[in-house]
């Protein structure tokens, strides 16, 4: 079975400067989306701050069952987890602008008690985590992309060459914006895991590019060794195509799993999955629209020398 015909011609860079355009008002959008004055990311606890309760009960309770009580009362977002024993639950929930640790425990003990009983569950302790924790786990996850995209941007100047790893930040500049602009815009929660997504979206994005550019690369130097080679623009359209079955099956294929994931594995990866499946999608379409145009467009300025060209032109 055929998903894409090997002699395939589509002329993806003869739509690059539509994509570009298209892309720039996308990330434009999503940047503006991002300020708090505007709408902003829904930061979790992790990065707000808020209560954590962690209490007993006389026989472990399943994860689900512990939400499920914790909805009438409105913490049906909060985060549940096994503290120890099977019996030791604990609840991380957001604080409410009108609510405080006090106000919210009690809260979450009343509603433990209608599902599960008086006697079946104890208050063990409730304690206050503060915002600074958030700040500092905001500045981490920043440092972490960044620090992400200039590792890249070295590797992949190493490899292939300074206009190439060009290319490669801008679609991963591109994707992480739009990933986090679809937060803004839907409200959904922004928490540690989902920036755990991002870096995972940052490396599939990038496997995806660096693919596209090795045979680009590979294109390009036996472009040069023909009496008449062709132009770049006909080399990088000849190597997505020739490349364009495996980008579709690796995106098929895992875009299946986070599918699932963000259909059947419940509340507590909700969000990572979602952020994941944006993250697939764009990065699929920056490693054909955007990482290769822009490397066209710096033709001339970061590519290889004369020698450079004669060098490779007599490799046998």
């Amino acid at each position: 079975m055929e998903l894409i015909r090997p002699d395939s011609n589509i002329d993806f860079m003869g739509k690059r400067k539509i994509a570009l355009g298209f892309s720039a008002v996308m990330v434009l959008l999503s940047i503006i989306m991002l300020f708090p004055q505007v709408r902003g990311l829904s930061f979790g606890i992790d990065f707000t701050g808020g209560t954590l309760v962690e209490v007993k009960f006389q026989q472990p309770p399943s994860i689900a069952d512990v939400r499920d009580a914790l909805l009438p009362a409105g913490y049906g977002k909060a985060v549940i987890q096994e503290f120890g024993a099977p019996e030791e639950i604990m609840i991380r929930v957001q604080n409410a602008s009108n609510g405080n640790s006090s106000t919210i425990s009690t809260a979450v003990l009343d509603a433990l008690h209608k599902k599960f009983g008086a006697d079946a569950v104890t208050m063990r302790r409730v304690e206050f985590v503060g915002p600074q924790v958030g700040e500092e786990l905001t500045s981490a996850g920043i440092q972490a992309v960044l620090w992400a995209m200039l590792a890249i941007l070295i590797y992949v100047t190493i490899r292939f060459q300074f206009r190439f790893a060009l290319g490669a930040d801008v679609a991963l500049f591109h994707d992480v914006s739009i990933v986090l602009g679809v937060f803004a815009i839907t409200g959904a929660e922004f928490s540690l895991p989902v920036v755990a997504a991002v870096l995972a979206v940052i490396g599939y994005s990038l496997n995806d590019t660096i693919v596209v550019f090795d045979r680009i690369r590979e294109n390009m130097e036996a472009n040069h060794k023909r009496k008449n080679p062709d132009d770049e623009v006909t080399v990088c359209n000849a190597s997505i195509n020739q490349t364009l079955a495996r980008t579709l099956m690796t995106s098929l294929t895992t875009l299946l799993v986070v599918l699932a994931l963000f259909f059947l594995g419940g509340e507590v990866i909700h969000n990572f999955a979602f952020a994941l499946l944006v993250g697939i999608l764009v990065g699929t379409y920056s490693s054909i629209f955007i990482a290769s145009p822009v490397m066209l467009m710096l033709e001339g300025r970061f590519g290889p020398s004369e020698e450079e060209l004669k060098a490779m032109a007599e490799r046998p």
